[in-house]
């Protein structure tokens, strides 16, 4: 939230979440329900979740718009005394543009704030219910991408996260599996290290598949899958052992609960 948050903001970067309207929170709907101005990525944002802004408030895709025409939309809107809602696909704080977007308003003294969204790793997994997270095999999740026209710091590259063997989420990279798949290789991931790919989630037609690292490639060019599709890499699940959470178990004591009597 901007250094202004003693005023009610009148800019909401919301959380679109991945497509579908019913994972929006309440909070967004009740947002997107308030705005005056509704600003969208109309190549992410289902027509569905637009027309959930009232009739007389103004939408706009921003897919067309600069960084700084988009701005000025907000300005203009702000001046007039109207709220705003910004959409951004999933989560705003994700491969989202508040960094820079923020900036320019904090720079005209106009207050702002954060919806937070459903985020697609989290999507793919229950579309495909899969536990990410796995007693005493996979603990960690790493959110990721491939580098592109943005770079990604060598350190934090696909391959020096797969040789750490935790779940990876990529995103932003569903137009290049082979290189996906390389840098899986790379890291040393076994061929049969199970993927899951989620395309168009939350959208209509949507897929989710099962796959390998060693079949990803060829799956996504035979399904015409597009660069719309997440991948989820699942090391260790394959042959997972079944190892409950010890949260759970009898002879576990917390807060809550007194540990059983054997």
């Amino acid at each position: 939230m901007s250094d202004a948050s003693a005023t009610a903001p009148t800019v909401w970067f919301v959380g679109a979440g991945p497509g579908d309207p019913d994972l929006l929170t309440v909070k967004a709907l009740r947002l997107i329900q308030h705005a005056d101005l509704l600003l969208y990525p109309g190549s992410l944002t289902p027509p569905a979740i637009v027309a959930l802004a009232r009739r007389d408030a103004h939408t706009r895709d921003t897919a067309p718009m600069t960084l700084e025409q988009t701005h000025a939309a907000i300005l203009d809107a702000v001046q007039r005394g109207q709220h705003v809602v910004r959409l951004q696909a999933g989560d705003p704080c994700l491969y989202g543009t508040i960094r820079e977007q923020s900036r320019l308003l904090d720079a005209d003294g106009i207050p702002w704030a954060v919806c937070p969204g459903v985020t697609s790793a989290s999507a793919a997994a229950a579309a495909a219910g899969v536990s990410v997270t796995i007693p005493e095999v996979s603990q960690s999740l790493v959110l990721t991408r491939l580098s592109g026209r943005t770079p990604v710091p060598e350190a934090q590259s696909l391959a020096a996260f797969a040789a750490h063997r935790c779940a990876m989420a990529v995103y932003l990279s569903g137009d290049n599996p082979e290189a996906v798949a390389e840098a899986c290789r790379a890291g040393g991931l076994p061929e049969h290290t199970p993927v899951v790919m989620a395309h168009r989630l939350g959208w209509k037609g949507e897929r989710v598949l099962r796959t390998s690292v060693a079949g990803m490639a060829e799956c996504v060019r035979a399904e015409g899958l597009t660069r719309q599709t997440l991948f989820l890499i699942l090391p260790g699940h394959e042959d997972a052992p079944a190892t409950r959470s010890r949260l759970y178990a009898p002879d576990f004591s917390h807060g809550f609960r007194t540990q059983e009597d054997g």
